[in-house]
Formats: C-alpha cells, structure tokens, sequence
C-alpha cells in the first residue's frame, strides 16, 4: 500500500515536523519513505507544508500531484489543496481553527480538534501531534509505537524531556477518531 501525503498550515505549527516524524516512522515500521518540505518566506506566520509518500515498495517520486492523505491546519492551506485530493482521499481538518467546509463527496472527512486535545494536554504547540496521532489511527500507515520511537530520534536535545507529554497528545489525538 503507499500513502501520498501533504501536511499543510502556516509556520510554526509543526507542519514539517509532522511530515518529517511520519516520514522516520515510516523508516523505523520497515517501509520505504520520502520526505520533502517546502517553506513559504517567513518563519512564523508564512506558509509551510511537506509531501510524505509511505509506501511497502520502492516509491518512484517524493513529488505528490493527488495527495490519499491531506492534513489543512488552517483555512489558507484549506483552500489551496483540498482541491487537489484525490478521489476517495481522506482531509483531516483541525477543526479548532479551520470553518470552511467542503463541497466534495468523493473524499472522506476527518474533523479533528488539534489544538483543543494540545490545549487540554497542557500545550497548544503540539497541535500536530494531535493531528499526527488522528492520521496514524485512521491511516494505519504506521503504528503508533514507532511515531514514538521517531520522537526520540528527531526531537532536538533540549526538548526531549518533552517526548512524553507529545506522545500522551498524540495518543489522545488518535482517541479523537471515531
């Protein structure tokens, strides 16, 4: 099975922390991955947002034309990529900051309050690990233990003591599917 992903929302939401950690995840469940961000000019604020292909076999492209799996953190990256989904894709929306709703019926919804399950987790900068774990349960492109396990390899020193706390917001994300 492959996965072509786009995680999308503005700067300094974790965007391409999420793609890189799925990306590592993917390595560490025994699976072919590609990871490619891109940035917008500003650091915070501007637009950020990443392809991820996870596959079982060799991937021809990290390039993703018809993502099966979109992430929108806010309503910008809403309505620049939700037309690009592809049939019978799945949109995960952080429906703590995104009020747009969709006219597709051919791709499948997600709703997930991310910064909501980050607030009540005690920090509303792991959003995206919130979303990460939605993705992770509806997906299954990955398993749960190594998202885990990539923490531990990608988070910078000075904030691993924090690998609990995200993975207790990412579980609690993935609680959020229904």
């Amino acid at each position: 099975m492959e996965y072509r992903c786009i995680f999308a929302g503005f700067g300094g939401q974790g965007v391409i922390s999420m793609g890189m950690m799925l990306a590592y995840a993917g390595m560490v469940d025994g699976k072919q991955s590609t990871f490619f961000p891109a940035y917008g000019i500003a650091m915070r604020g501007g637009t950020a947002n990443c392809t991820v292909v996870v596959s079982d076999s060799e991937i021809a492209s990290p390039v993703v034309y018809a993502p099966t799996v979109m992430v929108v953190m806010n309503d910008l990256s809403f309505d620049h990529f939700q037309p690009m989904i592809a049939k019978n894709g799945t949109m995960f929306v952080n429906s703590s900051l995104v009020e747009r709703k969709t006219n597709r019926s051919d791709i499948k919804i997600v709703e997930v309050a991310a910064n909501d399950i980050a607030v009540a987790g005690g920090d509303s900068r792991m959003a995206n690990m919130a979303m990460l774990g939605a993705v992770v349960k509806a997906t299954g492109m990955v398993s749960m233990a190594s998202v885990g396990e990539a923490m531990k390899k990608t988070f910078p020193s000075k904030i691993l003591h924090l690998v609990s706390k995200n993975i207790a917001v990412l579980e609690n994300g993935a609680a959020a599917v229904k």
